[in-house]
């Protein structure tokens, strides 16, 4: 693809995407004494006395870890450590760009949960958040559960700042269709890291989770605890089969892969239904096919289609908004109200626009005002 050799080239001639730059000159040696020894100790001293003076007087108030072990890259799967670090230098590239963070990328050579938990934990002092990506389900859940309570935020991209997005994407879309979310039937179409956070924000009449078996039932006894999780609330829709699945549902969320749904589904869904065909690059099912199956609004995770749910349009915003009020956890009350605010970025919705562009200045500081006011 075209895009792939001119990336190779961008590698090849940067050496990567991000660099460390000074902020203080040193140009003599007073410069020398002030910077580092002797002046370094009265920083350090200060700090000592309280530690919190660390988030004003180091390079940790604005910092964030996005903590990789290369198990789950978009599109690409488990590829390891090193191959996951062009894409975690991405990441830094966009927090940098849209937010004015300072992100490292952190890949970690190891898959194992408590080895993760701890290395985390041991890296923690000295950044202000941790951003966790691309890390297989169930793992993932497990190691950010166990990370909650380190002193600073833990956000896992792939399951919240997709949900955040797919929920404000949602609002929209349902205002173009004259929908309300407590009258809709969902089918989430996928059950790893951001099929289960989707199906746990999301707060409709009913809803069905589809895995690689078909739809997650209750009853079966192949489900880890998570799916459990989302198949016992109150609102699930208990289904046997895909056509079941589909028949007078609303809303289709696909984050499971290539060719995943076909028209015929689709055709089985309410009038006016909406199909969020996310799996990048290749969707679930394509726009132009799902419109013709009688879809009114689609949207994609591609940026040559209308309405491209990026995560880009989250985890800028969430994390200025976690830095700026120094908070130390990410709840789900910042989650809703975040997707509300970048719902909001959009005045007037319409079939072909219910999310904002990634460009729009407005996306970040609205969902940080957010963050901040929470």
């Amino acid at each position: 693809m075209e895009y792939y050799q001119r990336a190779i080239k961008q590698a090849e001639k940067f050496k990567g995407k991000i660099k460390v730059e000074s902020k203080v000159k040193v140009r003599d040696k007073e410069d020398l004494s002030i910077a580092y020894t002797p002046g370094v100790a009265g920083v350090s001293l200060e700090i000592a006395k309280e530690r919190s003076k660390a988030q004003d007087l180091t390079i940790k108030g604005n910092s964030i870890a996005v903590v990789s072990d290369g198990s789950a890259v978009l599109g690409l799967g488990d590829i390891g450590p090193e191959a996951a670090l062009p894409v975690m230098e991405g990441k830094c590239l966009l927090f940098k760009e849209f937010a004015g963070i300072d992100a490292y990328p952190i890949v970690l050579g190891t898959k194992d949960v408590e080895t993760i938990v701890s290395v985390v934990k041991s890296i923690a002092p000295g950044f202000s958040g941790i951003n966790l990506e691309d890390i297989s389900a169930p793992r993932c859940f497990k190691i950010e559960e166990k990370l909650q309570d380190i002193g600073i935020p833990v956000f896992h991209d792939d399951q919240h700042g997709t949900a955040i997005v797919v929920l404000a994407a949602l609002a929209n879309a349902l205002k173009v269709v004259d929908k309300k979310m407590g009258e809709v039937r969902i089918i989430v179409f996928g059950a790893g890291a951001a099929g289960i956070a989707i199906s746990k924000i999301v707060r409709p009449k009913e809803l069905v989770l589809v895995d690689s078996k078909g739809p997650v039932n209750s009853n079966r006894l192949d489900i880890n605890t998570y799916k459990k999780q989302v198949a016992s609330h109150k609102n699930y829709f208990q289904v046997k089969d895909l056509e079941q699945a589909f028949k007078g549902a609303d809303i289709f969320i696909g984050v499971s892969g290539k060719g995943k749904v076909d028209a015929d589904l689709i055709r089985l869904m309410n009038q006016d239904a909406i199909v969020f065909a996310m799996s990048n690059p290749d969707p679930e099912i394509m726009p132009e096919e799902a419109k013709k199956a009688g879809a009114s609004v689609v949207a994609t995770g591609r940026s040559d289609y209308p309405n491209q749910i990026n995560n880009v349009l989250a985890f800028p915003g969430v994390f200025r908004g976690l830095l700026n009020s120094h908070t130390k956890k990410v709840t789900e009350e910042m989650k809703q109200a975040s997707a509300k605010a970048l719902a909001a970025v959009v005045k007037e919705p319409s079939a072909n626009k219910i999310i904002p562009d990634p460009f729009d200045k407005n996306v970040v500081s609205a969902i940080s005002k957010t963050i901040m006011n929470k």
